[in-house]
């Protein structure tokens, strides 16, 4: 392979000869594989050796083979001859290969240096192969030439087809859309070599999807070949697309791929109701916002082409129902705007519209994209709960109002063609305090228990009302009553009062600022007047100075004060508000002579009377503090063994009774034992005294809870007012037993012409009274006035 420059001519031209036959190997489109090499002339065979000596200093001169792939015969294929002009042909030069491939792919002959391919060949998975050969001496081993490099490179054929990767696709056209839309575009890649020959030039065509589809036979575009293609009509399509290689000429090799096309909606459909009326009905109780019915156009576009918008339009019931579009199922939703009354109106008809919201204007032809239907609501009759008038109530009433007083009439009615009759009650959970009483019948709302408003200054109540044949109705409304401030509570000071005076304090000196307060809340705001007391009004040691704003100011009078002369005064303040009737109270600020520095800063007080005196040892403390505690313990004793005692009175659990059984152990003495009870405040409450007599022979076990009432409570000589105010007594008496009992009053009222008519009332007047005025009660008296009254001079009756 290699040749040494200090070889003959002759050996240098056998070595050319020889380098020209291993080059002309290495090309395919030369007939020099048949292995003999071509006759050089002198001439040429001069220059070529020139040009061998300048260039290169070895024998050989090649760098590459080619061999085509895809070889599929039985034999290894043959690639190419390394051959050194070294080798003489005794088999001394060994020839190896090593490189890329090598034994592996290929191998050579170490003899003959013939190299052959003993695998098939791909150029798609391998296009070249690099390799190395050496000419050793086989005996010796040593290198006989450098090692050189050499490439075989593998020649293409066609024998891959077309291939889509991104196979199969999908794509969407608008529906309508013009002819020559573009669709997608689709791309073949073939593996042959794109340089050697058309093995790779790709032709597309359209095997499937005509005549709707084509596509560009260079670039892969695919188009709409057919106008107005409707969604509606036919939404998918299946275009199959083919690639094939050799320029689509006959013997090359093809692929498809498959393209599902689909056409996307317009709005090119406009809506339109399957029923032109509808009918619905709705019960009068039905609440605002209740669903009445759902009507629906039909729309045969989709998704936001289909979306629907439904409106009111024309009828009589516009203000009383509303229509809303479901967004989910584009449907429209009719409810109840206001509340509906079968006794005012029992139908209703309404025109209703269904538009779609988003038009597009290339297809308004194919309009109106609207439509409407009639829709008929018949109310039906329920029984329904008493409606009050107003709904709502606000009372103000002031805190001083005397119990049974009518503050409010709630008024109540039934609005069903019956009219039931209505009974009102309070919702006690509403007022727990039971403040408030209303009327059964007539609805009246009257006060039970007195108000104060710096207790609560605001009570929400509920009134019920309920029909009389119908329980299960029941109405509510709202009272709001606001309690008004009157004046009721007198000013007193803010805090205690407790101050001190130097003994060195000059008259006029200030010692203390006192202000007040009031619980009560005037419209004109507070304002308080401050003075001292009556019996302090000349004090000759301390005055007063109202600043006339809601504060005073305490001054000496007079200077010289001294602690063993008197170490403590005690001033009453008088303390006024500017309420109608002006109230009052007496504040007393305590003042202690105090030593002082020359700044008036304190030094010493008199404590005596705060401290214990000296001689008193804490055992005589602890020992008078056992005493008292002994008394406390005894007086518990005592009650709780008083109580003791009552409770026989009490009826048991196993006595299911409902009556209070008072027992006396005394025998009555008819009518002329007047101090048994005092009837007489029974019978008539406005001749009761203040104060009631009391039995001095015997006192009853349980305390009667007929006691007098004050006259205040009973309002206008009203039974009913009477009954309220025995009623609030009897709960605020904390000796009343804990269970239902009877309570029995004899009290008649003013309704009466007569007043009462029982001989109850001989208790308290005189045997010889006139029954001259029976005669003037008409007939239904006049028994009795022919018994009892005037009758002849000879004298009485009896």
């Amino acid at each position: 392979m290699w040749t040494s420059g200090r070889m003959s001519n002759a050996k240098n031209l056998f070595g050319l000869g020889v380098s020209l036959y291993f080059w002309g190997l290495m090309d395919l489109t030369t007939p020099v594989l048949s292995g003999s090499a071509r006759p050089l002339t002198e001439g040429q065979e001069e220059n070529l050796s020139d040009k061998l000596h300048q260039r290169m200093k070895r024998s050989w001169v090649w760098n590459q083979f080619f061999v085509l792939e895809e070889y599929t015969g039985t034999d290894p294929l043959y690639v190419g001859k390394l051959h050194s002009d070294m080798d003489r042909g005794d088999g001394s030069i060994k020839y190896i290969l090593s490189g890329e491939g090598a034994g592996i792919v290929f191998t050579i002959d170490d003899t003959t240096g013939d190299i052959h391919a003993i695998q098939r060949l791909d150029r798609e998975e391998r296009s070249q192969y690099t390799l190395r050969a050496q000419a050793l001496d086989r005996r010796t081993g040593r290198p006989m030439e450098p090692e050189s490099e050499f490439i075989i490179k593998i020649q293409d054929i066609n024998d891959n087809e077309p291939k889509f990767l991104d196979g199969p696709y999908v794509a969407s056209v608008p529906e309508m859309s013009p002819v020559g839309t573009s669709v997608i575009q689709v791309t073949a890649t073939d593996a042959d070599d794109p340089t050697y020959g058309n093995s790779a030039r790709v032709v597309y065509s359209i095997l499937q999807g005509q005549p709707y589809f084509s596509v560009d036979s260079r670039t892969g575009l695919i188009r709409t070949a057919l106008m107005n293609m409707d969604r509606e009509a036919k939404e998918y399509y299946e275009v199959i697309i083919q690639a094939k290689d050799m320029g689509g000429q006959l013997g090359g090799l093809a692929g498809t791929t498959t393209v599902n096309i689909t056409l996307s909606d317009v709005n090119d459909n406009p809506p339109r109701f399957p029923q032109k009326h509808y009918q619905m009905s709705v019960l009068e109780s039905a609440p605002v916002s209740s669903t009445v019915g759902r009507v629906v156009a039909k729309d045969l576009d989709e998704g936001i082409n289909a979306e629907m918008k439904y409106s009111l339009v024309d009828g009589d019931g516009l203000d009383v129902f509303d229509i809303n579009t479901d967004p989910n199922y584009q449907v429209g939703i009719i409810t109840v705007r206001k509340p509906l009354s079968f006794e005012s109106k029992k139908s209703y008809t309404l025109k209703v519209e269904g538009a779609n919201p988003h038009l597009e204007m290339r297809f308004l032809n194919l309009g109106p994209f609207r439509d409407t239907t009639t829709v008929h609501i018949s109310v039906e009759d329920v029984d329904e709960p008493p409606v009050f008038e107003p709904s709502i109530y606000f009372v103000e009433v002031p805190e001083d109002v005397e119990i049974g007083t009518t503050i409010q009439i709630i008024s109540a009615k039934d609005p069903d063609v019956t009219n039931n009759s209505i009974r009102y009650s309070i919702d006690r959970s509403s007022d727990p305090g039971r403040f408030f009483y209303v009327d059964i019948t007539s609805g009246a709302l009257m006060t039970a228990r007195p108000l104060d408003r710096e207790d609560i200054s605001w009570h929400n109540i509920t009134v019920l009302a309920m029909e009389l044949n119908n329980p299960s109705q029941v109405g509510s409304v709202s009272v709001t009553v606001k309690v008004l401030d009157v004046n009721d509570n007198a000013p007193e000071f803010a805090r205690f009062y407790e101050t001190f005076v130097c003994e060195n304090a000059k008259a006029g000196q200030l010692i203390q600022t006192v202000s007040a307060i009031d619980k009560d809340d005037p419209q004109e705001g507070q304002h308080f007047y401050y003075s001292l007391a009556p019996e302090a009004a000349n004090n000759p040691n301390f005055t007063l100075r109202d600043n006339q704003d809601n504060t005073a100011w305490i001054l000496t009078r007079r200077s010289g004060f001294r602690q063993h002369e008197q170490n403590t005064f005690h001033l009453p303040i008088l303390i006024s508000d500017n309420g109608r009737p002006v109230l009052s109270s007496t504040g007393t600020l305590t003042v202690h002579v105090c030593s002082c520095d020359e700044e008036g800063a304190v030094m010493s007080c008199n404590a005596e009377a705060y401290v214990l005196p000296v001689s008193l040892s804490r055992g005589a403390l602890i020992a008078i503090l056992a005493c008292i505690f002994v008394l406390l313990v005894l007086v518990l004793l005592i009650l709780s063994m008083r109580r003791q005692r009552k409770q026989p009175y009490i009826i048991d659990e196993e006595e299911n009774i409902h009556e209070n059984i008072v027992r006396y152990d005394d025998e009555g003495g008819g009518e002329e034992d007047t101090e048994a009870f005092d009837i007489a405040a029974l019978w008539n409450p406005r001749e009761a005294q203040l104060v009631v007599k009391s039995r001095q022979d015997m006192l009853p076990e349980i305390e009667s809870l007929s006691r007098y009432v004050p006259q205040a409570c009973v309002m206008d000589n009203n039974v009913h007012n009477y009954v309220l105010a025995k009623l609030y007594e009897a709960d605020m008496d904390l000796w009343a037993p804990p269970f239902d009992s009877l309570q029995t009053y004899m009290f008649e009222g003013s309704g009466s012409v007569a007043e009462s008519l029982s001989s109850l009332q001989s208790v308290t007047t005189d045997s010889d009274q006139s029954y001259d005025y029976l005669t003037d009660w008409g007939p239904r008296f006049k028994k009795l006035a022919e018994m009892y009254g005037a009758t002849d001079s000879s004298g009485a009756l009896w």
